[in-house]
C-alpha cells in the first residue's frame, strides 16, 4: 500500500506519491496542486476545508480559521459556529482532505504518511503534527524536516563530492534555515535555526499597516469583513510585486472603494525590519555549524514567500549567489517527503542514503547557584544535551545536594536557550531519594538520551546508593493524552464533512457570495440573480443541466471578479 509525502503548510499544504517516473504531486478536486490549510463551519455545521473555505474567510470570518499551523502543540482553541478545535483538529481536517484525493487519484486507500514539519518546530509542535495526522487516520511512523525534504527534493544528496548546502525555507508562518553536509550517501543535517512566527503572512501585514495609514483607517472603526478586504487586497498586492515595480492595493472599506500604490523600493524599505529577522536565525546556524558563507556550496529556496522578489534579492546579496528555485517552492518539500517515503519502502528506483538529524533546542535541567554571598540562587538552566547536537544522542553530568540534610533530588527538565528556567518550555519531573548528610556531599548522576523520533529517556542515578530512577518525557506541553486523542476521533467522525464530489458546486457559490458582499448597485443585483439561478438547477439534480450552468456561472463570476 502506497506511503503518501505530505506538506502540512501554514498557508497551503500538499501530497505527493512517488512513481516510476519520479515524484509527482497529488491533485486536490480542483485539479491544483495547493490546497488552501483553511477550515470553516458552515451554519448547519457542515465542514469545509481548502479552497471553498478561503472563500469563505472574506463572508464568514468568525466560522472560518487559518495559519492555526503556528499554534500547533498549544492549547489554544478555535471556535468556529459552535464547534471547538484545536490546531492539531484543524490540521487533521485539512490531512483528512489531502488523504481522501490521494486515494481518488490512486484508486486504493492510503493509510500511512510521512509528514514534513519546520526544522525548528519542538518536541511539542512535532507531536501536534503526528497527532494530526492520527485523528486523519494516517499511519505517521515519520517525521522530515521540511528543509531535509527540500534538500531530498534537488537531488542534493547524489551530487559527486562532499559539499555543504544551506536550505531558506520562509513559508506563509514559518521561517527555518538548515545547513546539510552531503558525503559518501550520508547527508548530515549541521544546524538549524529559525523563527515560528515568521512568514509571508508577516509580508502581507506591513501592506495592511501601510494600507491603515494611507487612508487614515484604525483597527477599532473596522468590521469584520473590512479586515477580511483588507487582507485579501494585501495578498494581491504583495504578489502582484513578482511582476510589476509598482502596485495599487484596492479595497472596499464601509462599502468605499480604498486604494493605496506602493513602489517595490517603498515596500523594500518598509520591509527591513523582517528582513533583519530573516538574517539572525542565517547567522546563527552558521555559528553554530562552525561554517563561513563561502564554505556553502549551494543555497535553495523553499517555501512559497520566497517568491517575493525582495527576499529573492535578500538571499543573493546575503550570499553572493543565485540561489537555487527550479523546483516550484511551494513544491519542493511535498516531493522530497514522497522520496522518503519511497525510501521508507524500500522502493528499489530510490537512491538509499543515511539522513543524520540534529536536536533543535537544548534539554537541560534546573539547578541553583551558591552566590559568592552565600545566598541560593535557584532558578538557573543547566543545559546537558546542547542544540544542534547530532542525533541520537547520550549525554551524562554529575551534580550535588545544596542544603544540609538533603534527602530528595528533584530533577525538573525543560527545553530552550535561555539562562533562566523561568522562560523555557518545562517538559517533566523525576525524583530520587539519597541519603542525608551536609550539602554537597551526595552526587547524582543525571543521563539524557534523545532518539530521532524525538524521545527523551531521563535518567537519574544516585552516587552512593547505586538506586536508578528512569522516566520517559513523552508528555509534553500542550500534547494530546491518548485519552483525548481517543475522544477527538469520535468528535471529529461525528462531523458533518462536505462531499468531494460537490466541491465545485459549493466553490461557486462561496466565490458568487463573496463577490456579492464586494460588489454594488447594478453588480451586486447581477450576481444575487445567478446565485438564485444556480441554487434553482442545483435543486433539480439533473447533472448535464448541473454541468452546463456551471460552465456559465463560473464564467460569469470570473468576468466579475476581473472587471
Amino acid at each position: 500500500m502506497a506511503i503518501i509525502g505530505v506538506d502540512l503548510g501554514t498557508t497551503n499544504s500538499l501530497a505527493a506519491i512517488y512513481t516510476p517516473e519520479g515524484p509527482v504531486i497529488i491533485p486536490n478536486s480542483f485539479g491544483d496542486h495547493l490546497t488552501p490549510s483553511v477550515v470553516s463551519v458552515a451554519d448547519d455545521g457542515e465542514i469545509l476545508t481548502g479552497k471553498i473555505a478561503l472563500e469563505r474567510r472574506f463572508t464568514a470570518p468568525t466560522a472560518t480559521a487559518s495559519v492555526f499551523k503556528r499554534q500547533m502543540g498549544t492549547k489554544k482553541e478555535y471556535k468556529l459556529n459552535g464547534k471547538t478545535f484545536l490546531p492539531e483538529e484543524l490540521s487533521s481536517l485539512i490531512l483528512k482532505k489531502l488523504k481522501e484525493d490521494a486515494e481518488i487519484f490512486l484508486g486504493e486507500p492510503v493509510e500511512e504518511a510521512v509528514i514534513s514539519c519546520p526544522a525548528y518546530f519542538s518536541e511539542a509542535q512535532r507531536r501536534a503534527t503526528k497527532t494530526a495526522g492520527e485523528l486523519a487516520g494516517l499511519r505517521v511512523e515519520r517525521i522530515i524536516s521540511e528543509p531535509t525534504a527540500a534538500a531530498i527534493a534537488y537531488g542534493l544528496h547524489e551530487r559527486r563530492g562532499a559539499h555543504k548546502a544551506l536550505v531558506f525555507d520562509l513559508g506563509g508562518g514559518t521561517f527555518d534555515v538548515s545547513i546539510l553536509e552531503f558525503s559518501n550517501d550520508i547527508m548530515e543535517v549541521r544546524a538549524v535555526a529559525g523563527d515560528n512566527y515568521l512568514g509571508g503572512e508577516d509580508f502581507d501585514d506591513v501592506l495592511i499597516d501601510l494600507f491603515m495609514a494611507a487612508n487614515r483607517l484604525k483597527e477599532s472603526d473596522l468590521e469584520e469583513r473590512d479586515d477580511a478586504a483588507i487582507y485579501k487586497a494585501a495578498e494581491a498586492a504583495k504578489l502582484a510585486f513578482s511582476n510589476f515595480r509598482t502596485v495599487t492595493m484596492q479595497a472596499q472599506v464601509h462599502g468605499e472603494p480604498m486604494t493605496m500604490g506602493i513602489s517595490l523600493q517603498d515596500y523594500e524599505t518598509n520591509c527591513q525590519a523582517l528582513l533583519a529577522r530573516l538574517k539572525t536565525p542565517v547567522v546563527r546556524a552558521l555559528t553554530d555549524a562552525s561554517v563561513r558563507v563561502k564554505d556553502i556550496g549551494s543555497v535553495v529556496l523553499v517555501g512559497g514567500a520566497t517568491k517575493l522578489p525582495i527576499v529573492r534579492t535578500f538571499v543573493g546579496r546575503l550570499f553572493g549567489v543565485i540561489p537555487s528555485s527550479t523546483i516550484h517552492p511551494d513544491e519542493a518539500v511535498a516531493l522530497g517527503a514522497a522520496i522518503q517515503a519511497a525510501m521508507k519502502e524500500r522502493n528499489e528506483d530510490v537512491k538509499e542514503i543515511l539522513l543524520t538529524d540534529v536536536c533543535s533546542y537544548t534539554l537541560g535541567v534546573e539547578i541553583a547557584h551558591v552566590r559568592p554571598s552565600g545566598l541560593l540562587q535557584s532558578g538557573i538552566y543547566e543545559p546537558i544535551i546542547e542544540r544542534n547536537t547530532t542525533i541520537p544522542a547520550s549525554h551524562v553530568d554529575t551534580f550535588y545536594t545544596v542544603h544540609d540534610n538533603q534527602k530528595k533530588v528533584d530533577v525538573k527538565v525543560y527545553q530552550g536557550e535561555s539562562r533562566n528556567v523561568r522562560d523555557n518550555v518545562f517538559l517533566g519531573q523525576v525524583s530520587i531519594d539519597v541519603p542525608s548528610g551536609p550539602a554537597g556531599s551526595e552526587s547524582v548522576d543525571i543521563r539524557f538520551t534523545y532518539d530521532v523520533n524525538g524521545i527523551l529517556e531521563v535518567e537519574v542515578t544516585s552516587g552512593s546508593t547505586g538506586q536508578v530512577v528512569r522516566t520517559v518525557i513523552e508528555k509534553n506541553p500542550g500534547a494530546m493524552s491518548p485519552e483525548q486523542i481517543e475522544e477527538s476521533l469520535k468528535a471529529l467522525a461525528g462531523l458533518k464533512i462536505h462531499p468531494r464530489e460537490r466541491d465545485e458546486y459549493r466553490f461557486l457559490l462561496e466565490k458568487g457570495e463573496r463577490l456579492y458582499q464586494e460588489s454594488s448597485g447594478d453588480m451586486r443585483d447581477r450576481i444575487s440573480e445567478a446565485i438564485g439561478a444556480f441554487d434553482e438547477v442545483l435543486d433539480r439534480q439533473n447533472q448535464e443541466e448541473i454541468d452546463e450552468f456551471a460552465a456559465k456561472f463560473r464564467e460569469f463570476l470570473d468576468a466579475v471578479e476581473n472587471e
